[in-house]
């Protein structure tokens, strides 16, 4: 069956004449007589008795008019959910994005996308870089904004920005009088770290290499947010991604430039695929792009 097959049969049950259903969808009467032969054929039986002076439906052409009723509604009404859709009057969008960006960064890029698309609900899932690149793998979300994937797979990298570590100090330390610092520096103090396997963690082991060891972690987190209160109140020091250099002044601490070495990781989106994204996530991908990068600190005085 056809929808053009179903729409002439429907025309000519309704009418019981094939010149007004021909009137009605346009169509000639050749063109109409095959579009009913076509479908009995594809159903197995005659639908309808057509004489030179009348039309009549066959009980079984009886039976199939409020099933085509049925089917012509659910199409009409999937055709323009699909309509609204592409043309992003109505959907749903689900992201994930670790919880650096999601309270930084992304609040900019909602409020773009939802002034112009006010119709198109938007999920985020403020989880950590790990979760996000599982999150996109799994196809539970069409996006993530994480650190670029040690191993991606499948999984696709575009970056947006590279963010490089900053030191987190606070307010009333000596060490908020430097206009920057380095990690012999900072690594004489308590240190206030994520948990494990955190990818700022991970990104801090990794890059310090045999000097992690003589990191003093004397209290971990699993927020930025409370690694950023606990170092305010004074309990320690701690390195964090630029991204939060906002988020770490409101809550009271003060964030250095961070030298010898510079850690740095390229922040971006994770999708399974880019050519598969709806409508909806590549508008989001085009708002993403064009938000500013994170603020910086100069380094140097």
């Amino acid at each position: 069956m056809t929808v053009k097959q179903l729409r002439a049969f429907l025309a000519v049950a309704r009418t019981l004449s094939f010149t007004q259903a021909c009137d009605q969808l346009h169509m000639s009467q050749p063109a109409l007589s095959l579009a009913i032969k076509g479908l009995e054929q594809s159903l197995g039986g005659r639908l309808m008795i057509r004489t030179t002076r009348s039309v009549r439906l066959t009980p079984e052409g009886e039976s199939l008019v409020p099933l085509a009723k049925r089917l012509l509604a659910d199409w009409d009404n999937t055709e323009e959910l699909l309509r609204q859709r592409f043309s992003l009057q109505l959907g749903h969008l689900a992201l994930a994005a670790m919880p650096s960006f999601a309270g930084n960064l992304l609040p900019a890029a909602l409020n773009l996308f939802r002034q112009k698309h006010p119709r198109i609900n938007v999920t985020v899932h403020d989880v950590i870089n790990e979760q996000v690149i599982d999150m996109v793998r799994q196809r539970q979300v069409e996006l993530g904004i994480a650190f670029e994937p040690e191993a991606s797979g499948n999984l696709h990298f575009v970056p947006l920005y590279t963010d490089r570590f900053v030191a987190v100090v606070p307010p009333d330390s000596p060490l908020a009088q430097h206009a920057r610092l380095d990690w012999d520096t900072l690594m004489s103090r308590d240190f206030v770290a994520l948990q494990r396997p955190s990818m700022v963690r991970r990104l801090l082991e990794q890059q310090l290499g045999p000097r992690h060891a003589s990191l003093k972690v004397a209290f971990e987190a699993h927020q930025l947010a409370s690694v950023g209160r606990m170092v305010a109140s004074g309990l320690g020091v701690s390195a964090v991604p630029s991204l939060c250099i906002r988020q770490m002044h409101e809550i009271g601490a003060v964030c250095r430039p961070l030298i010898d070495p510079q850690i740095e990781r390229a922040v971006g989106l994770v999708t399974w695929n880019p050519h598969e994204l709806s409508v909806a996530a590549r508008i989001m991908v085009e708002m993403l792009e064009s938000i500013s990068v994170p603020p910086s600190l100069p380094d140097s005085a």
